[in-house]
């Protein structure tokens, strides 16, 4: 030890290498869109592209929120880590798309009190109620066991890919730049589901078993991932989102590739729902409880400073 000179302060110090915005407390996280040109391109409606980037922004936190939860609690470290980086990835593109929707339209932006810290982001993630949210319900929907993430990712995350790869060429520069980072980060989360759906499938008789049950319980709400609101047909009209319908025979032509891979086939089951409740505010009851606990300390310092 006597041959080891260490400086203990300068070693802390060097932690933070003279940049501290990557650590979470006592520091100000800079704007996520600093430097960027937030001016919305000719011929695209404002207010239609903040209810756009809602839409897509609200699927990816709260299923980043529902992903959160197997921390520490999933089958092994590796896919404990691995569920928690995809939920992260998800977080990232949230923060982005929210931030996007407040620059294209403040007045989505709930009121905070005066002298609040709090960005704009934030305050779409922490300070809006229930029927302002616009995620799916799809992504609200409690975990199950590890078999019916499983599936429950792999469908999501093939739409989502296919959805990133069209919107990458969006008008909406900012749009476009989100959409090509994402597609990094969601082909290897839809990878990641694809393998772990072949291996329950070709595993034990029991991880089949409860591959098949995961299966039937997510596929009758798999159909509201291509189901259209008219903010996303307008989206399309005016070339800076996507409609998700169009997606549908890419997305299907994947998940039949996955499914013949563990030699399943699709389940008979009709699909579940009759509209894109989640996209008008129509909730669940899991969304109340999700809602509550991803905001209770927020909400409880409106001014505080993190």
């Amino acid at each position: 030890m006597d041959d080891l000179d260490l400086d203990h302060e300068s070693v802390y110090d060097g932690l933070l290498g003279g940049d501290s915005s990557q650590w979470a407390f006592g520091t100000d996280f800079e704007d996520p869109l600093a430097g960027v040109d937030t001016m919305i391109p000719a011929g695209v409606d404002g207010a239609a592209l903040a209810a756009y980037c809602l839409m897509l922004g609200d699927d990816a936190l709260i299923y980043a929120h529902r992903l959160s939860e197997w921390t520490s609690n999933a089958p092994d470290l590796e896919d404990d880590i691995a569920l928690a980086n995809i939920a992260l990835d998800l977080l990232g593109q949230a923060r982005l798309l929210l931030a996007r929707a407040a620059a294209a339209d403040a007045s989505v932006v709930p009121q905070m009190p005066e002298g609040s810290p709090v960005p704009p982001e934030d305050a779409l993630a922490f300070f809006r109620d229930e029927h302002a949210f616009r995620n799916m319900g799809y992504v609200e929907a409690l975990n199950g066991d590890f078999a019916v993430t499983i599936v429950r990712l792999l469908l999501f995350s093939s739409h989502r890919l296919a959805l990133l790869q069209r919107l990458a060429t969006s008008v909406d520069p900012v749009l476009s730049a989100i959409a090509a980072k994402g597609v990094k980060e969601v082909t290897y989360h839809r990878d990641y589901a694809g393998r772990w759906f072949v291996t329950l499938a070709g595993g034990t008789e029991e991880s089949r078993r409860r591959l098949v049950a995961g299966l039937r319980t997510v596929w009758p709400t798999y159909a509201e991932l291509s189901r259209s609101t008219q903010v996303e047909t307008l989206a399309s009209e005016q070339r800076f989102g996507v409609d998700p319908a169009v997606l549908t025979e890419e997305v299907d032509a994947v998940v039949d590739h996955v499914l013949a891979m563990a030699a399943l086939e699709r389940p008979d089951l009709p699909p579940s729902g009759t509209g894109p409740m989640g996209r008008i505010g129509r909730h669940t009851e899991e969304m109340g409880h999700l809602l509550a606990e991803m905001q209770v300390v927020a909400r409880a310092h409106p001014l505080g400073k993190w």
